[in-house]
């Protein structure tokens, strides 16, 4: 099924049945509003504009295409949504759920400092079983926020309207993040699951032959084999040991070449062979990186 374009927001507003937008590059909606056209129980939807939503008692599944993981929607759930991503849920005609859903076309933040570090927030390239769980505390805080957007562009508009609506969106986008933060710390035991994971999955590939047909694993290939994105991930171990993915990676190659190094008598080439490596002197330049020794002077420490 092809998915519904929605490029601009008083298009949504249509497909929605509400009234015209007050403003036509952002807008604050009901999800009281939000109903699927009728006879689809799949509905796929590409935005061209950013959409920032808070929902409660959703009886469907969400799904974004990355991962095809579905959400485990609770109490105050909020997802993300960038420009051009596909969005898609099932939910049938009795469905129900409650919130808003705040959005904001690309060209609203059009010469503001917001335009350019929008998308360094990595919620928006989250997987969908990532999404942000809110105390009563923080929904309210978020909300309140929301609120004033609403408010803003409801009264008339301004030199100053904009300038206090990206603001106001900036605020919402650095709690969201500070939230996610405490999200990894707090939920801590399905996080160490993951951690643990990583770990026993670097240590099994770097056991096996893997290394050696496959070369060095790739952030990319971890993620997909827990069903997360690559940022979500390295944003997780970051926030548990401060490290990201990548260099959980180099410290099990570190640690592997140090093994090697130490109870072998194989060469430098033989090491970086066996390690995945292509051209030797990248291995070397990598461990003298991460050891401030070459594989040599290393080596020459056990003699």
């Amino acid at each position: 099924m092809e998915p519904y374009q929605m490029k601009t927001i008083s298009q949504y507003h249509q497909v929605l049945e509400i009234a015209k937008p007050e403003h036509p590059l952002v807008s604050v909606i009901s999800m009281d509003d939000f109903k699927p056209p009728a006879g689809n129980s799949r509905i796929n939807v590409v935005f061209d504009f950013y959409v920032i939503s808070l929902k409660r008692n959703f009886e469907g599944k969400i799904k974004y295409t990355y991962g095809q993981q579905a959400y485990d929607f609770d109490e105050g759930v909020m997802f993300f949504i960038a420009p051009k991503q596909v969005f898609s849920f099932d939910a049938d005609h009795d469905y129900k759920t409650s919130g808003w859903m705040l959005l904001v076309h690309p060209d609203f933040l059009w010469g503001t400092p917001l335009a350019k570090t929008i998308r360094h927030y990595e919620f928006f390239d989250y997987s969908a079983n990532e999404a942000l769980f809110l105390s009563e505390k923080e929904e309210t805080t978020i909300g309140g926020i929301a609120q004033l957007i609403k408010q803003e562009y409801h009264a008339n508009i301004d030199k100053f309207s904009q300038g206090l609506i990206v603001a106001q969106i900036e605020l919402l986008l650095q709690y969201c993040d500070r939230f996610y933060n405490r999200q990894f710390l707090t939920r801590k035991i399905s996080s160490h699951q993951i951690l643990n994971r990583v770990e026993e999955m670097l240590e099994g590939y770097f056991n096996s032959d893997d290394l050696i047909q496959k070369g060095l694993p790739t952030v990319q290939f971890i993620a997909d084999t827990l069903n997360i994105s690559p940022t979500y991930l390295s944003a997780l171990l970051k926030a548990l040991t401060g490290q990201s993915t990548q260099q959980h990676i180099h410290e099990k190659l570190i640690e592997k070449a140090k093994e090697k190094l130490s109870l072998t008598d194989l060469s430098i080439s033989e090491i970086a062979y066996a390690l995945g490596f292509e051209h030797p002197p990248s291995f070397s330049k990598l461990f003298k990186s991460k050891t401030n020794l070459s594989p040599l002077e290393f080596r020459a420490t056990f003699n």
